[in-house]
């Protein structure tokens, strides 16, 4: 389609409010589209969603191209490597032309599932979709003799899940379900289901109930958080003797233990909350292995004993290192797997125990063949056990699960996911260069192409961040990304501030106060990758969605000509309004990751970079911004409003469009084959407005 035949955009009524606050007045002309329930809002989001699919019709063949090519690179029929728990052998499994996996198990001993023994589907997510354009399974957990499941499941995209118990042996759903279920367990009895529930309004966890599994409406209130920036949520130690209760904020925690078969006990507390301290606990042998940041950020390993686990009695295994960042102990009854963070990449670093006692000694850890990966504990549910699996990929190695042997010292790989479609690993590859920032900092950057497309300075670029809440970008492969990369695009992920990736201080370095170092470091590292030639200054195109959306608007509004277009999902670009709002979902406890606008000095900071409040009247890159009707975590009238706005402002014929998925949530479809579709138009607009496909 011609530009100059392009059909004209929705325009958004305005309605004038203003916020008084600090000396400072917000005006806002969009407020009206927060209500839902307006049928002129509805009336807004279709017009948008209609002008956005007439922009991109010419797309329409490319759009079904890419989405065939994706799904040639997805063996559709496959099963994931089974894990044992108990007497069971667990695994999921896909079948071609059905949206979602079915969860099924085999029994078996030690030496895997029996050959002979029948498959027994627990959960068929096909079946329980049908009727519902949204459907996704959240927590679940099986007693212990195997035979009652409970699961949640949400059906809107809300994130609002409901409980259910099935009894497996007879394939029957027990009548009487909950509302707004987070985490459930079973306690050892077989009988006794913990379950935390959710704030009505707010959507944190913050209760806790105690129900016999088969009388789910007799619960009994357990616990009740009443500070509002903490969530709850219970699960068992992985020898399965205790169950643990946490409430945590963003910077602070909580752990009780309740022994497994005293369900009806009362809760003991590890150590009281302190702000700015975080822990997370598990057992073996009488001993608590509390993982705690209270000598430094990145965390250090001590133990304590069950019947003393106060912050007196720690007993330090592992110090705190200020390049090594702890993420997570993995604990089992002969050694343990300390997941760590160096050098931005992840380290599985091995302990063997000597006897019951707390006493161990460092194997070594886990060699990785690439300078740049992703690699994280799999699920691993047996606690007496010489076997540990983990996952490994990397931007061109696709997902495997590997299995390593603590007798022999050695990794067996049990599944690397298959690639059909003519994948070949070696025609690609990959970098980690640094950029650096204004104030000197070096920002690591992952890079991948594909080698024969390499043009130096010749290639179109595309750049994803996020940046916030520790968040580590995993260096993860992807066989969509395989129709960007063999069209010749480079493809980048920027590691800046207000991340994980070089542990806490560099979340501590992009956040509250210095938060505009996440926005100037993913500027500097477009910069960088221009200058060094990894693709043309003319052709960036930049990718990031929900935390990452305020990045997109962020750096859009700081340097637009750095850019040639920008793809925003489910963007929190009204900073603003959004935190001066304590009813909405999530905006109390987010005080500790952007700072409580009541304050002056956290105010007039966010204002300084709030995405909606700081459009103008300028040039801006193209841009396709989507949202979900239903999402809980960024309301939907945060990117519909800011795209209403920057219509009235913007000074270019750049295509600027609106779309909104009017039946899901923050993470888009939830059926495997809508979300390529998905996947296929983001890409198809990227390819056009970076001139690898013709505008008309």
């Amino acid at each position: 389609m011609n530009q100059n035949h392009l059909p004209t955009p929705p325009v958004a009524r305005k309605e004038h409010s203003e916020t008084p606050l600090h000396g400072v007045v917000l005006v806002d002309d969009y407020a009206w589209l927060r209500d839902k329930e307006n049928p002129e809002t509805t009336a807004y989001l279709e017009a948008e969603n209609a002008y956005a699919e007439a922009v991109l019709a010419p797309l329409k063949e490319l759009r079904e191209q890419l989405y065939q090519e994706m799904l040639s690179h997805i063996k559709q029929t496959d099963v994931s490597v089974p894990f044992r728990d108990g007497d069971w052998w667990y695994y999921t499994r896909t079948e071609e032309g059905l949206q979602y996996a079915i969860h099924c198990r085999k029994r078996g001993g030690k030496g895997g599932p029996d050959s002979g023994a029948p498959e027994l589907v627990i959960l068929d997510g096909n079946e329980m979709a049908k009727g519902h354009a949204f459907f996704s399974v959240g927590s679940t957990d099986i007693s212990d003799d195997g035979r009652w499941l409970a699961y949640t499941t949400d059906t809107t995209g809300f994130r609002q899940y409901t409980l259910h118990i099935k009894d497996l042996e007879t394939g029957e759903t027990l009548p009487g379900e909950v509302e707004r279920v987070g985490s459930v367990v079973w306690a050892a009895d077989n009988s006794t289901l913990f379950y935390s529930v959710e704030d009505e309004l707010q959507k944190r966890q913050f209760q806790l109930w105690r129900a016999n599994g088969r009388q789910l409406n007799e619960g009994v209130l357990v616990y009740q958080d009443d500070d509002e920036r903490f969530n709850l949520g219970a699960g068992r130690t992985r020898d399965g003797k205790f169950i643990v209760m946490e409430s945590a904020s963003h910077i602070t925690s909580e752990s009780w233990f309740l022994p497994a078969d005293e369900p009806t006990g009362e809760f003991t507390v590890i150590a009281p909350r302190e702000d700015d301290h975080e822990y997370s606990i598990d057992h073996r042998n009488g001993l608590w292995y509390i993982r705690t940041n209270d000598r430094g950020r990145n965390f250090r390993l001590v133990t304590a004993h069950v019947a003393s686990p106060g912050r007196e009695n720690w007993v330090e295994r592992i110090p705190q290192r200020d390049d090594v960042m702890i993420e997570e102990i993995d604990l089992f009854a002969g050694f343990f797997v300390a997941c760590e963070r160096e050098d931005g990449l992840p380290r599985l670093r091995l302990w063997n125990f000597f006897g019951d006692g707390p006493q161990c000694a460092q194997l070594g850890e886990i060699a990785f063949p690439e300078p740049a990966y992703s690699a994280h504990p799999h699920i691993n549910r047996m606690f007496d056990t010489t076997l540990f699996r983990y996952g490994y990929q990397s931007l061109v190695s696709p997902s495997s699960v590997y299995e390593y042997d603590f007798v022999n010292g050695e990794s067996n790989l049990l599944k690397e996911v298959e690639i059909p479609g003519g994948f070949d690993r070696t025609c690609y590859a990959s970098e980690r260069v640094y950029a650096t920032a204004p104030d000197g900092v070096k920002v690591p950057v992952s890079i991948v192409y594909r080698k024969d497309k390499r043009e130096p300075g010749g290639n179109p670029l595309y750049v994803y961040g996020y940046g916030s809440y520790g968040y580590s970008l995993p260096l993860s492969f992807g066989s969509n990304r395989l129709s960007l990369l063999d069209r010749g695009v480079v493809m980048a992920y920027a590691h800046i501030r207000g991340g994980g990736d070089l542990g806490e201080p560099w979340h501590d370095a992009g956040k509250m106060l210095v938060k505009r170092n996440t926005f100037t470091d993913f500027i500097a590292a477009v910069e960088h990758l221009t200058s060094a030639g990894y693709g043309d200054s003319a052709r960036v195109a930049i990718e990031g969605g929900s935390a990452g959306g305020l990045l997109m608007g962020a750096v859009a509004n700081m340097r637009p000509e750095l850019f040639h277009a920008v793809l925003s999902h489910v963007p929190f670009v009204d900073v603003m309004n959004t935190m001066l709002d304590a009813s909405l979902p999530l905006t109390v406890p987010e005080y500790e990751e952007w700072g409580d606008p009541n304050q002056e000095e956290y105010f007039r900071y966010m204002l300084s970079y709030s995405p909606y409040d700081n459009l103008k009247a300028m040039a801006y890159p193209a841009m396709l911004v989507k949202t979900s009707l239903n999402d809980s975590q960024v309301m939907y009238w945060e990117p519909a409003k800011y795209v209403a706005k920057l219509r009235t402002l913007k000074t270019d014929d750049n295509a600027l469009l609106l779309i909104t998925n009017m039946e899901a949530g923050h993470g888009g479809a939830s059926g495997r084959y809508d979300y390529l579709k998905e996947i296929a138009l983001d890409y198809a607009f990227v390819l056009r407005e970076l001139g690898i496909i013709s505008r008309n």
